[in-house]
């Protein structure tokens, strides 16, 4: 409650008529601002000098000459127009309600089962999403994926720990639970966090739904690429190149990454698997490029074959 609305509860108050929901606002608002306080101390004492002054009935003679001047008044004040008059028999009618309250009564039913049956409708029509369930929520914010759980019904049960652990389930589609995950593949003490984040996400790749990369740099694709450069698991590089996968023709940020996998990654797996995703893209001059120094190159003797046949089928194609 602010100074000017404490201000007219005051004045509510000091006539009786401030609702009971609004007086313990006003007392709590009087207990921190003075000036309020010293405006409330002024009305009662100004309400101690009134009561002692009797009251003083008015000349019934000044009355009855007041009402002919206000008749006279309003006499002579010209015709309404159709909207004052529209209004003034709106007001009459309800004046006429007031006086009859079992049409009243019936009028007010008559909207509430209305309005009832308008809201029960929309809501069984509305569709239903699963929504994200905070099964507990302290405050603060995320700082650490703790474990994941698949669950029915293609719904995921993420723990994060803020003060203390949380739990969060939703549908895979629900922002919330994307962004824990994304949260979760930067889990830098829990390899199975990790690994269990990048495979959820992987999987919404592959199938399509919503792995884009936001203005901002942002997004599933986003949070794939940053785990295949710098996760230290080889499962978890493996979970993100087969999120990838279906965007190395399309995207050149994917690619040039699957391409960096395949001269420089430790493991031979996840090199062998950079091999096989850039396969249908060898006729791209960077891709042969890398073809070229990997049959050079590198230590494993059946990706340096594979390498080599794959620039002799892209030459004889050229």
């Amino acid at each position: 409650m602010n100074c000017d609305s404490a201000r007219d509860s005051i004045i509510l108050a000091a006539y009786g008529e401030l609702p009971d929901e609004h007086v313990i606002g006003l007392e709590q608002h009087l207990m921190s601002c003075e000036e309020c306080m010293a405006e409330l101390v002024a009305m009662q004492q100004m309400d101690k000098l009134v009561a002692m002054h009797p009251v003083v009935e008015p000349d019934p003679n000044m009355l009855a000459q007041a009402r002919m001047r206000l008749d006279e008044a309003l006499d002579a004040m010209p015709r309404r127009g159709f909207l004052t008059r529209l209004r003034a028999d709106a007001m009459a009618w309800m004046g006429h309600l007031t006086g009859a309250p079992a049409l009243a009564t019936l009028l007010v039913g008559i909207g509430f089962l209305a309005g009832n049956f308008t809201y029960r409708y929309q809501v069984a029509n509305a569709p239903k999403l699963p929504a994200t369930v905070i099964l507990s929520n302290t405050g603060g914010g995320v700082s650490s994926i703790s474990g994941i759980t698949k669950m029915p019904n293609e719904m995921v049960q993420v723990s994060y720990n803020r003060i203390v652990p949380e739990v969060a389930e939703g549908l895979l589609d629900d922002p919330q639970i994307r962004r824990l995950l994304m949260f979760g593949t930067n889990s830098p003490d829990n390899n199975v966090v990790r690994t269990q984040s990048v495979e959820l996400i992987a999987n919404e790749c592959r199938i399509g739904h919503g792995c884009v990369t936001e203005a901002d740099g942002s997004g599933i694709r986003a949070a794939l690429l940053a785990s295949l450069r710098k996760d230290r698991s080889p499962a978890v590089r493996l979970q993100a190149l087969e999120g990838l996968q279906p965007y190395v023709s399309q995207d050149e940020r994917v690619r040039d990454a699957v391409a960096q996998v395949l001269l420089t990654d430790v493991s031979a797996q996840v090199r062998t698997k950079a091999f096989l995703m850039l396969k249908p893209v060898d006729s791209d001059s960077s891709v042969r490029q890398v073809l070229r120094t990997v049959s050079e190159r590198d230590d494993n003797p059946y990706i340096r074959t594979v390498s080599t046949e794959a620039l002799r089928g892209t030459d004889s194609i050229q």
